[in-house]
């Protein structure tokens, strides 16, 4: 299954509303060593909005999602763990995104495919942005990413405000719900495998 934030093909112009003065400091911008230093650790995926019905539907599957970013400025990449529950099961996957630091963009090869997003980092920290096709009034999408399960009251506003540049409803986002996560086990599993490893090559 395609991460939240690579469901759609995404436009890389700058989230528009010319008028607006929320929506001009969501424009993305390029991305850097300090941007990438920003994104590094564990994230939460915490709700989403996209319009292409397919993208929807697979975004609604989702239950609870929390991830890692390792960027690896020198290679433009970042080295992605990924912990899902759809189903009432969790799914794992390690892959990696491509940086396209001028553009702002990440991007990761899945089913053949090339997915685009924006980066767009919010004037309130720990949080960031994942915008796609915001010229296709068919199929514009945005994700919100947090580094705690649940965002505050100030950190949903400024969702809600990217999401109404956007053109697209409050209505219309489907949120995650951390009670129903179930990868807690196989992350602290992974954890100590890493730890045990890290033992071994230093012995």
């Amino acid at each position: 299954m395609a991460l939240p934030w690579a469901l759609a093909v995404l436009s890389l112009l700058p989230l528009l509303d010319a008028q607006s003065p929320v929506c001009a400091n969501l424009t993305a911008v390029p991305i850097t060593n300090a941007t990438l230093d920003l994104i590094s650790g564990k994230w939460f995926y915490i709700g989403s909005a996209f319009r292409n019905p397919q993208y929807n539907e697979s975004a609604r599957a989702i239950q609870a999602t929390f991830f890692y970013f390792d960027p690896k400025p020198a290679e433009d990449k970042i080295i992605l763990r990924e912990y899902q529950t759809i189903g009432n099961q969790c799914v794992y996957n390690d892959s990696s995104l491509k940086v396209y630091r001028e553009n702002g963009s990440l991007s990761k090869y899945e089913m053949g495919r090339e997915h685009l997003a924006d980066l767009l980092l919010t004037k309130i920290p720990k949080t960031f942005l994942l915008v796609t096709s915001l010229n296709d009034e068919k199929n514009v999408g945005l994700s919100f990413y947090a580094d705690k399960p649940e965002a505050t009251p100030e950190q949903l506003k400024e969702f809600h405000e990217a999401i109404e540049c956007t053109g697209i409803h409050k209505s219309e986002i489907t949120y995650t719900d951390e009670k129903k996560d179930l990868c807690g086990p196989l992350e602290k599993q992974h954890e100590e495998e890493r730890k045990k490893e890290k033992e071994k090559e230093g012995s």
